[in-house]
């Protein structure tokens, strides 16, 4: 098979690297073209360079382009994925350390809460142009894949604004999958079955069989309080699982920032959260997670690309969802996944027109959606209100409204459970005269926000946080890796 695939924010190296390998695990995709672009002609000359020596390695006649032009690497694509993140750490470190200053403590912060609200803002505009783009010169008929956060924002404004035929791709319900494997025991992923449905980073796992043999509450729940390690580490999830009724799909540190209960008061933190890794609750634990990666990337590439020069393994494919689906659509293999769509009544006791994720299966006939799923109730109230703001946002960051946004902000679970309105409209105030640079659609806004800051009474404080850990230097971190292959 000879088709196209453009890969939008390629910069973004070891998760395309990924993405490249596992396609090149499907026999029928030796034969392909893969145009990479980025902003960046530093990480995009990177990731050539390491995707050409798996080619080389490899003796495939795949194609392999890098061009800065989007729009140039975009024509003819039958298929576009999309691992964009709009102003990098600079604006990341933004939506952390402002909201910080209001007493709203993030671990991840890119999908609702003040920061997943204002990185919406920031990709939206340039999806949107993505859109456009897809729509006047890739194949036609073209599919958008979007990897990019925060998930349900971005494929809801790709489809409802952008008019692209778009599936958002997530890997949480698959690592849930594994972590519920593994505490019931189960060789393998495979012997689990599962129905897992909801919203982005708010899917639920609504029934589950092992082996054929249905698990209850009382049995996971004793399973995941046995178990020495994830006892530890998912102290929160664990304690939504005994409350609701069953598992969610996201990180004990994900969860944590899209509730009002777990995260409201810094002496409560430490109580749910466990800092063994960034993931499991730390403040700000992604944006030094990226910023150590990157910093060590940089450092080592020379190893990186070396490591690049060796035989692709079809047997360590990862379960990312892409390649998979480009199989099923291509060669009609059926693939079962969860995707990000529109609902359109497939969860019944969702609104129609939110970005749900839920079990599907792939063919040649496309993304077919199960329906007729409902949500235990109070996973669709959860659900439900962060969909309400992530409709606000959406709209806001299409029409540049700031009373909008301001009102997106208010409505999230955490933001609400801690800030007073008044502190709401100067933070977004702020963050949106900081980024200012990333949120074209707030230009004529951004005057009016920096008078009212200028005049603002309300106090803020120099917070790092409940739990903050220092960005490790590149020693430190070869230290610790040395430690862990000694101790392996």
């Amino acid at each position: 098979m000879s088709f196209k695939i453009a890969i939008i924010g390629a910069g973004s190296v070891g998760f395309t690297k990924k993405l490249f390998t596992d396609l090149l695990c499907v026999p029928e995709f030796r034969d392909i073209e893969v145009a990479l672009t980025d902003i960046s002609q530093h990480n995009l000359d990177m990731i050539n360079a390491i995707l050409e020596k798996i080619v080389e390695a490899n003796g495939f006649p795949v194609k392999v382009t890098a061009d800065t032009n989007r729009r140039r690497a975009l024509e003819g694509a039958k298929y576009i994925i999309s691992c964009v993140r709009v102003g990098g750490l600079e604006a990341y470190a933004d939506d952390i350390r402002i909201p910080l200053k209001y007493g709203i403590d993030q671990c991840v912060g890119d999908t609702i809460c003040a920061g997943g609200i204002l990185y919406g803002q920031r990709n939206i505009p340039v999806i949107l142009d993505f859109c456009k783009d897809i729509r006047e010169v890739a194949a036609p008929g073209a599919k958008f894949l979007n990897y990019a956060n925060p998930m349900a924002m971005n494929t809801w404004a790709a489809i409802e604004y952008g008019k692209v035929d778009t599936v958002g791709l997530c890997h949480g319900v698959q690592h849930g999958a594994e972590q519920i494997a593994e505490i019931l025991g189960a060789k393998s992923v495979s012997e689990l079955d599962y129905i897992c449905s909801g919203i982005n980073h708010q899917t639920w796992f609504i029934d589950l069989r092992l082996n054929g043999r249905k698990i209850g509450k009382e049995e996971l729940v004793a399973a995941f309080e046995a178990h020495p390690v994830f006892s530890q580490q998912e102290k929160l999830r664990i304690d939504v699982l005994k409350r609701f009724g069953v598992y969610s799909t996201e990180s004990n540190g994900h969860l944590s920032e899209y509730l009002p209960w777990y995260r409201k008061r810094p002496e409560e933190i430490a109580r749910w959260i466990d800092m063994s890794d960034w993931i499991h609750g730390e403040t700000g634990g992604y944006l030094r997670h990226s910023t150590e990666t990157r910093n060590w990337f940089e450092t080592e590439f020379p190893q990186f690309l070396a490591s690049a020069a060796k035989p692709i393994d079809p047997a360590k494919r990862s379960n990312e969802h892409a390649s998979h689906i480009l199989e099923a659509l291509e060669t009609g293999r059926v693939y079962r996944g969860h995707f990000n769509v529109k609902n359109n009544g497939v969860i019944s006791n969702l609104p129609a027109d939110a970005i749900i994720e839920s079990p599907g299966f792939v063919d040649r006939f496309g993304i077919n959606m199960v329906s007729g799923i409902t949500l235990p109730e109070a996973c669709a109230a959860t659900c439900i209100a962060s969909i309400n703001v992530q409709r606000m946002s959406v709209h806001a960051a299409v029409s540049g409204d700031i009373d909008l946004l301001k009102l997106a902000v208010l409505h999230d679970p955490l933001v609400g459970a801690v800030a007073t309105p008044e502190e709401v409209w100067q933070m977004v105030d702020e963050m949106v005269v900081a980024q200012a640079r990333w949120l074209p659609q707030y230009a004529d806004a951004v005057p009016a926000a920096k008078e009212r800051l200028a005049k603002s009474s309300v106090k803020t404080r120099d917070w790092a946080g409940a739990a903050r850990r220092n960005v490790r230097s590149i020693e430190e971190l070869r230290a610790e890796k040395s430690a862990l292959k000694k101790a392996v």
